[in-house]
């Protein structure tokens, strides 16, 4: 994992949870510019190599951990750079999917250039809290490939199980689509 954001309590997620409040779930990608994504943003956006995640789930090691990891594809062009941000969803009592608190969401982080795929993770340290249900968390990578400052494709993808970490991952070949904290 590249990073550690601050812990996290999940009070608030209990809280969320008891007043039955919901939110729309995050898409599952988009594009920057609105209308036909163009051939590039297609053969990107449909890539094998875009995908996330979870590989660290509170292993014994790292209690109450949860690793989130993505990767994306290349779009050849050494001048450009791709970026990820990494964010914490749970699941609440109408079984949609509400972003957690601020906290679990990271800063969009330069993962190289456009030259090839990239992957890139982050792990969120949270707090449960006694005597409160578990709770079923995901993470959600969003990408940006850019050129100079402009965003040229944007996607975000939730994760999802089967997929192969070059780093990180708690055991070495752990891939989850959710997690259950608490």
């Amino acid at each position: 994992m590249s990073c550690k954001s601050p812990a996290i309590a999940l009070a608030a997620v209990t809280a969320l949870l008891a007043a039955g409040i919901a939110t729309a779930s995050a898409s599952a990608s988009a594009t920057a510019k609105a209308g036909m994504p163009t051939a590039v943003e297609r053969v990107l956006l449909d890539s094998h190599e875009l995908w996330a995640t979870i590989d660290v789930c509170s292993p014994a090691n790292q209690p109450d951990t949860v690793g989130v990891r993505g990767s994306m594809p290349g779009d050849g062009h050494a001048a450009d750079k791709m970026y990820m941000s990494f964010r914490l969803q749970y699941m609440n009592a109408s079984k949609q999917w509400v972003d957690l608190a601020s906290e679990a969401n990271s800063s969009f982080v330069a993962v190289g250039s456009g030259a090839s795929a990239r992957q890139g993770g982050t792990s969120f340290d949270l707090k449960p809290v006694s005597g409160q249900p578990p709770v079923t968390l995901r993470g959600v990578v969003d990408f940006q490939w850019r050129r100079g400052k402009t965003v040229e494709v944007s996607a975000a993808r939730p994760t999802s199980v089967g997929h192969r970490s070059l780093a990180g991952a708690e055991p070495a070949s752990f891939s989850a689509a959710s997690c259950v904290i608490g």
